[in-house]
């Protein structure tokens, strides 16, 4: 006769499980768990890497612009010693200079060159002068003083520069002051008498 251990003759009140009791779940599987993970984190980092990059690429536009505009301040303040050249020079006109004293010739000269210099610096540091004359007007880069009467210029387009402008990079540093031209003069109609 075979003898029956007593574990595998228990009853469930002995072990201490209920009849009741549910069966146990299918626990999850471990592999599709991990695989879920992998894609959370495969998500994450992707998106991450994402974030990086556009921070990257914002950074160095910040940097390329720093180092552009960066001067602006410091351009804008120089502009106003060029202006002073250019009307030292525009003041001392060509029959000043003809029968002028050899040294009031070398200081023109002096001065002429130091503007050429000055607007070259400018220039390599990313400052270019705006040269409107005959272009039509354009109120992104030109600021309006007056009107002209001039019949060798179309309407719209400028007749005279007050005060050169200049720009920045792609950005106007300060605008052109200038004449707007409104074409020629208009004549009133001979013998209308003023009526309509």
């Amino acid at each position: 006769m075979t003898k029956t251990r007593e574990s595998d003759t228990a009853t469930p009140e002995e072990t201490g499980a209920s009849a009741a009791d549910p069966v146990p779940a299918e626990t999850p599987d471990p592999l599709a768990a991990a695989q879920a993970e992998a894609a959370s984190f495969k998500d994450k980092l992707l998106r991450t890497l994402a974030e990086m990059e556009n921070l990257r690429k914002r950074t160095e536009r910040e940097v390329a612009d720093a180092r552009l505009y960066g001067i602006a301040s410091f351009a804008r303040d120089i502009l106003g010693v060029a202006d002073n050249m250019r009307r030292a020079l525009e003041h001392a006109g060509a029959d000043m200079r003809e029968g002028a004293d050899p040294a009031v010739t070398a200081l023109l000269e002096g001065v002429d060159l130091t503007e050429r210099e000055l607007l070259k610096a400018l220039e390599k540091n990313g400052v270019k002068k705006i040269e409107p004359l005959g272009e039509k007007f354009n109120p992104n880069f030109h600021q309006a003083m007056y009107e002209v009467s001039d019949p060798a210029v179309p309407a719209g387009h400028v007749a005279q520069v007050v005060q050169a402008g200049y720009t920045i990079g792609d950005r106007v540093l300060r605008p052109a002051l200038v004449g707007v031209s409104k074409g020629a003069a208009k004549e009133s109609p001979a013998g209308n008498g003023g009526q309509g």
